[in-house]
């Protein structure tokens, strides 16, 4: 792909659309183009977060591992951004991805996101309604769970 083609990639996700064109060829230059095979894992649930991806094709799932066992708490697609809170927090990663289908990324380094937070407010902005939109998510599926285990075995 082209870096003109990038830019135009990365124009259409909600997380960059604001960004002037000359930074969107920046972060499209620096970042770095990934594919991934169904069922390879991306990043894994503990480890270091040292960067974040921008999904440009296909589909991954995030897992999380209980006393139950793995959990797919969501799954992602294309314009999809996922490992900012590992980088966000600076905190280990709180899911494992693995790809669903093929994959083709966006890999953005921890040093360039801080970089481009820092100069574009709205992409800030952009990042605390996506984490506002998972807690909520989460905190529906929570209350959801909740509501089946008093509920019992027999869903009274």
């Amino acid at each position: 792909m082209s870096l003109r083609q990038d830019v135009d990639l990365l124009r259409n996700i909600p997380l960059f659309a604001k960004i002037e064109p000359s930074k969107l060829k920046l972060l499209a230059f620096t970042a770095e183009r990934l594919t991934f095979t169904a069922g390879e894992i991306l990043c894994r649930q503990g480890d270091e977060g040292d960067s974040a991806y921008v999904i440009i094709a296909g589909e991954a799932d995030v897992l999380v591992d209980t006393d139950a066992g793995e959990v797919a708490v969501a799954t992602l697609g294309t314009n999809d951004f996922l490992g900012e809170t590992a980088i966000l927090c600076d905190v280990p990663r709180t899911a494992t991805v693995r790809a669903r289908t093929d994959l083709e990324t966006l890999m953005v380094s921890k040093d360039l996101f801080f970089q481009l937070v820092g100069q574009f407010p709205s992409m800030a902005i952009e990042i605390m309604r996506e984490l506002a939109r998972r807690v909520e998510r989460t905190t529906a599926q929570l209350r959801e769970a909740v509501s089946r285990e008093r509920a019992g075995p027999s869903g009274r």
